[in-house]
């Protein structure tokens, strides 16, 4: 069994994007996060992103049409030096109640299941309250909110029941060099 460090997409690896990120024409790269991808890549981490994509279940865009951006951004990440080990995407819209919305953990543990994922070695980095809770009901060991994305808003918020306590970073760059010793 591995350790992960899995990671929510927008706001975190790139910008949000107020009407839903539709096309590879939509998405905004942060610099300093495919630079730190990049310098983690021989981590022994396996690195997962896990995303809630409710654009697809409000009928925004189609299921392949988010795999195909989730597959560029893979590329991407890869031709500047980086990796992930894997994109797992929960497609429903929010009043689907499903298991798989964050801040539900079943992104989280299907990954764990399926790339044999321990979890208690795990990180959870998020620019929302709903990814720190997500990660800390699959049992992640570190959870943490980056302040890029909708992440300084989220700060604010007063904390949610059941919320034990988390670290707080700049951006991805900073968490990566707190959180895994750089």
């Amino acid at each position: 069994m591995q350790p992960a460090i899995f990671l929510d997409r927008d706001g975190v690896i790139i910008e949000n994007c107020p009407e839903y990120v539709r096309s590879w024409d939509d998405v905004q790269i942060f610099d300093q996060a495919l630079a730190a991808l990049a310098r983690i890549r021989h981590s022994p981490y396996l690195i997962v992103g896990v995303t809630n994509q409710s654009a697809i279940g409000r009928g925004i865009i189609s299921l392949a049409q988010a795999h195909s951006i989730n597959a560029r951004l893979v590329e991407t990440i890869m031709h500047a030096g980086g990796r992930m080990d894997g994109i797992y995407m929960c497609p429903h819209a929010p009043e689907e109640n499903c298991s798989c919305r964050k801040p539900q953990p079943g992104l989280l543990l299907q990954a764990a299941q399926e790339l044999g994922v321990d979890l208690n070695r795990s990180i959870m980095i998020g620019d929302a309250l709903t990814d720190v809770l997500a990660g800390q009901a699959a049992g992640v060991n570190q959870t943490a909110l980056v302040l890029t994305g909708r992440g300084y808003a989220q700060s604010q918020l007063p904390t949610p029941s059941g919320l034990a306590p988390y670290a707080v970073y700049a951006t991805l760059a900073e968490a990566f060099g707190h959180l895994l010793g750089e």
